[in-house]
């Protein structure tokens, strides 16, 4: 099957190789010079048979709604855009809606998978109509994990509900990682616990924590056992906030995932406002002691 992939960074590029090397021809587009095998979006177009496929792979937001108004006067009928970056899911239906009076077809489709996904497949969530999730149904057997089927592939529902499933699976994503980082830092806070990489790694087989973030984990601690190569600032790319703010509007309680995704804030934080208030109302309602500005309240200042 032939397709045009859009953005060819970690995610694009190690998609294109792996499709290619099952057999697929992929013209790919980038916006970075040199990188593409072509150089425009039209001419991307132009080497595509009717009727065409092409793949976002894309910054979300701005970028793959530009992306996708440029293929709505480029595409023809018959033509379908397959957005597989990490779009926010309300965006699904508005790019379906610009696309669709141009009888062009949308999918929606989230890819996990990260930099492991070329050689071990990709997890894939999409969200279309029957038609075109069956029309794409190389392509995702390509790209996913070997294996049945339904172990690296769902079509999740109709447009918006691939990037939904993605979303909420970046949310427990979230929530793991979490859980991973606190049972480290427990066992490297001065119990008796030796040697905290040796621990982990001996989850990894036959207890019911094991999983692949697990193996990411002890792979990590191989390579830096104290982390002493890395600062605690984590980001956040977005879809745990989409996550929380989807259990508001249902009134699904989340904590965990909320805990994680609040503990990532307070890692960018170097000296907490909120904590400073809270230390001045104790001093303010019960006199106790601060810890001053610019001292290391660890190593307080001696003599007189």
């Amino acid at each position: 099957m032939q397709l045009g992939m859009v953005g060819l960074g970690r995610m694009g590029g190690n998609m294109a190789e792996r499709l290619r090397a099952r057999g697929h021809e992929v013209i790919g587009y980038s916006v970075d010079p040199g990188q593409g095998d072509t150089d425009s979006l039209a001419d991307l177009v132009a080497r595509l048979w009717a009727p065409r496929v092409v793949w976002l792979m894309v910054p979300s937001g701005d970028p793959t709604r530009s992306t996708v108004a440029a293929l709505a006067e480029l595409l023809s009928e018959g033509d379908l855009v397959v957005d597989g970056g990490n779009s926010h899911y309300v965006d699904d239906q508005r790019h379906a809606d610009a696309l669709s009076p141009h009888g062009i077809g949308y999918v929606d489709c989230g890819v996990s998978g990260g930099v492991w996904g070329l050689t071990e497949g990709y997890g894939l969530m999409a969200g279309g109509s029957d038609a075109d999730i069956e029309r794409l149904l190389p392509v995702f057997d390509a790209l996913r994990p070997e294996g049945p089927r339904e172990e690296g592939f769902a079509h999740a529902g109709p447009v918006g509900a691939g990037h939904y499933a993605k979303m909420v699976h970046n949310g427990v994503e979230y929530g793991l990682m979490q859980a991973y980082a606190e049972g480290y830092e427990l066992m490297s806070a001065g119990g008796p616990i030796t040697d905290v990489g040796a621990v982990m790694k001996a989850w990894s087989r036959g207890t019911v924590v094991r999983s692949w973030l697990l193996d990411l984990m002890v792979q990590a601690l191989v390579e830096d056992p104290h982390l002493e190569q890395i600062s605690g600032y984590a980001e956040d790319s977005g879809e745990g906030r989409w996550t929380v703010d989807e259990a508001i509007v249902h009134a699904v309680p989340m904590p965990v995932v909320s805990a994680a995704l609040f503990a990532r804030f307070a890692s960018r934080q170097t000296d907490s406002p909120a904590m400073k208030a809270v230390a001045a109302l104790r001093a303010q309602f019960g006199g106790h002691a601060v810890h001053r500005a610019g001292i290391d309240p660890a190593h307080p200042p001696t003599g007189g």
